[in-house]
C-alpha cells in the first residue's frame, strides 16, 4: 500500500502547507506543487522559502474558497493535514471537483478517520461514512500518535487515503445533491428507524412500500445499509 505516491510527475494540491515540510518533500520528486495557507504571515513566508523550488506556486487563501478549475488543467493528487473542525467542509468542497481528483491523502482525528472507513453496523458509521465512500475508496494508511507533531495536538491522528471513484462509480444517480441530502435525512436521528427518519418526506405507507421494494426491513436503521442500498432507496423515492 502506497501512502503518497510516487515516480510521477502529477500535480498535487496541498491544503494547509504551514512551513513547507511537506511542501519541500512534494517538490524535490518534480511534481508541480500548488500549496495553499489560509495563514497569510505563513503564506509570505513559505514564498521566500520557495523561491528556489521552480515547480511549486504557493497560494495564501481559503482552500473552501479555491476554484480547481481555474487552477489545475488535469487531474490532480491532494494532500492536506486538514484542521479538525473544518474537515467535513473541506472533504464536501474537494468532492465537488471529484472528476478533476485521482487521489486524496489527509491526516486527521482518528475519531474522524475511524468514521471515514467505517463500514456498516458499526457505531462509527454514518453519513460522512456513506459520503466519503460514495466519492472514494477510503482506508487508514497510518496512525499517527500526538508526539508526531510539533506542537503535539490533545488526540490521536491517522493518514486517510483516499483512491477515486467510489461508489459513485456504480450508481446511477444523476442529482447528486439530492442524493446526499436524502441519505443525511436517513441518518438524521441515528437511533431512529429509517421510517421514522424519512417520515418528513413521504407517508409511513409509501415509505414501507420503497423498502419492500428494495429488499430492506422495515425497522432497519440508516447505519446498517451499505453505500448501494442508499442508492437504491433514493431511487425508489424517485417520481
Amino acid at each position: 500500500m502506497e501512502t503518497l505516491p510516487r515516480g510521477d510527475a502529477g500535480t498535487w494540491l496541498e491544503i494547509g502547507a504551514g512551513h513547507g515540510e511537506m511542501t519541500e518533500l512534494l517538490a524535490t520528486q518534480g511534481r508541480r506543487v500548488v500549496a495553499v495557507e489560509a495563514d497569510a504571515k505563513l503564506a509570505e513566508v513559505l514564498r521566500a522559502r520557495a523561491k528556489d523550488w521552480r515547480n511549486v506556486e504557493i497560494v495564501a487563501g481559503d482552500i473552501l474558497r479555491l476554484d480547481f478549475k481555474k487552477i489545475f488543467p488535469g487531474k490532480i493528487r491532494v494532500y492536506g493535514n486538514l484542521p479538525y473542525y473544518i474537515t467535513s467542509p473541506i472533504l464536501h468542497h474537494l468532492f465537488e471537483y471529484a472528476d478533476e481528483i485521482f487521489s486524496i491523502h489527509i491526516v486527521v482525528q482518528l475519531e474522524v478517520a475511524a468514521r471515514i472507513v467505517a463500514p456498516p453496523g458499526r457505531r462509527e458509521y454514518g453519513y460522512l461514512s456513506v459520503l466519503c465512500q460514495f466519492y472514494a475508496r477510503p482506508e487508514i494508511a497510518l496512525r499517527l500518535p500526538p508526539g508526531a507533531f510539533r506542537p503535539p495536538p490533545r488526540v490521536n491522528s491517522a493518514l486517510v487515503q483516499m483512491t477515486l471513484p467510489g461508489n459513485r462509480a456504480s450508481l446511477a444517480i444523476e442529482n447528486v445533491k439530492e442524493f446526499l441530502r436524502f441519505v443525511q435525512i436517513c441518518f438524521s436521528q441515528k437511533r431512529k428507524t429509517l421510517r421514522n427518519n424519512l417520515r418528513g418526506i413521504a407517508p409511513d405507507k409509501h415509505i414501507r412500500e420503497r423498502l419492500a421494494a428494495c429488499g430492506i426491513h422495515p425497522e432497519a436503521r440508516a447505519e446498517q445499509l451499505a453505500g448501494t442500498e442508499f442508492g437504491a432507496l433514493f431511487q425508489a423515492f424517485q417520481p
